[in-house]
């Protein structure tokens, strides 16, 4: 269900833009700052393309135009055709050109993503995602506080431009080989769930994980307790050394998504564990 902050920006946006051109750029933004909090770089940058193809369809419609067949869609012909042509000549500012060249920008980082990667560089997917994120953003907060002008009360605009532009950060950090997670409430079970969902395809030694447990707060037996609960979802090589299942990998993955909506304003998100048998 989204959440009250999506709704009312949606509101918001419609006063102005084409309803099925705004649901489908908040629908991009979400996914592009949850695939950035779980360190997907490439899938926040492919996105975040999309997102800016759904602004632009949202702008290009704003000026009276039909907007075109996906197959002859093209980002640079709409960005060009915004600021010169004649039916766009009367539109402000900010939609012709400033959005559009934002827009530019952001579709120029996710066109190329990986393309400029060399093993014996930074791989620049991450700095690409942080710049993608920051203006997808301000993108969707200019369009809200041009949507907004004198229909909607400014402290409440405010609030929203606000909600949108703030910094946006990974529920993840590797800090030398230690994982740290920034999500709460998260028990010792999760953690080792979580720590085996970063090392997969490899195997991960299971004291490392009661390690990591216990890191977290866990007392010792909690920790070999938590990861004996794990057993039916992990490959042991029969020495202690684990790769996390197919069910397990969708455990972790829902768990990770739960916590990014709950970091983007969705509030508390229940997941459901794979539960099998006998797993206390």
């Amino acid at each position: 269900m989204p959440s009250p902050t999506r709704t009312r920006l949606q509101e918001v946006l419609t006063l102005t833009f084409d309803q099925r051109h705004i649901e489908a750029a908040l629908e991009h933004f979400e996914l592009l700052t949850n695939e950035f909090q779980i360190r997907s770089w490439e899938e926040c940058l492919v996105k975040a393309g999309k997102f800016v193809e759904a602004v632009l369809k949202a702008l290009w419609a704003f000026v009276g135009n039909n907007v075109p067949p996906a197959k002859e869609f093209k980002v640079d012909v709409i960005i060009r055709g915004l600021e010169n042509t004649a039916a766009a000549a009367s539109a402000p500012t900010t939609v012709r050109v400033t959005i559009p060249r934002a827009s530019r920008f952001v579709y120029e980082i996710a066109s190329n993503r990986g393309a400029r990667h060399d093993p014996d560089e930074i791989n620049p997917n991450e700095m690409d995602a942080l710049a993608a994120v920051s203006n997808c953003s301000w993108i969707l907060a200019e369009m809200a506080r041009f949507a907004a002008r004198g229909t909607v009360d400014p402290a409440e605009a405010h609030d929203l431009v606000s909600r949108l532009t703030e910094r946006k950060l990974p529920l993840f950090e590797e800090v030398d080989g230690r994982l740290h997670f920034h999500i709460p409430g998260l028990g010792p079970r999760d953690v080792e769930l979580l720590n085996l969902w970063h090392a997969f395809p490899d195997r991960i030694k299971n004291t490392q994980l009661i390690e990591a447990a216990i890191r977290r707060g866990a007392t010792p037996n909690a920790a070999r307790l938590s990861l004996y609960r794990l057993r039916l979802l992990v490959d042991d090589d029969g020495q202690g050394n684990l790769r996390l299942l197919a069910p397990g990998l969708a455990e972790a993955e829902q768990l990770l998504m739960a916590g990014a909506q709950s970091r983007n304003g969705a509030g508390r998100v229940r997941r459901r564990r794979n539960r099998l048998p006998f797993i206390c």
